[in-house]
């Protein structure tokens, strides 16, 4: 689609796409959350199985970092799409 498509769509039903775009940052927080706990659990899995170290020390502060991450940037797009939903009903 070319731009002035896009813009024409915008124009004739701005509520629809505003809320599209909501749904498209709901679904990717969502899924970002979901991957960096399941990536969590399976690296804990990892290392009880390899009876290397205790479930305490499972992590190291990279990983951690890294997973902190992950879920602030997936509940920023959570947090987006509820502030994008919430303005396409004003529209």
């Amino acid at each position: 689609m070319s731009l002035q498509m896009l813009w024409s769509l915008f124009l004739v039903h701005p509520a629809g796409v505003v809320n599209s775009l909501a749904l498209f940052f709901a679904l990717s927080g969502a899924w970002l959350c979901l991957m960096t706990h399941l990536r969590e659990q399976r690296g804990v899995a990892r290392v009880l199985a390899q009876g290397e170290l205790d479930e305490t020390e499972v992590q190291d502060e990279r990983t951690l970092r890294i997973n902190r991450f992950f879920y602030r940037f997936g509940g920023i797009c959570l947090g987006a799409a509820l502030v994008l939903s919430w303005f396409s009903t004003r529209l």
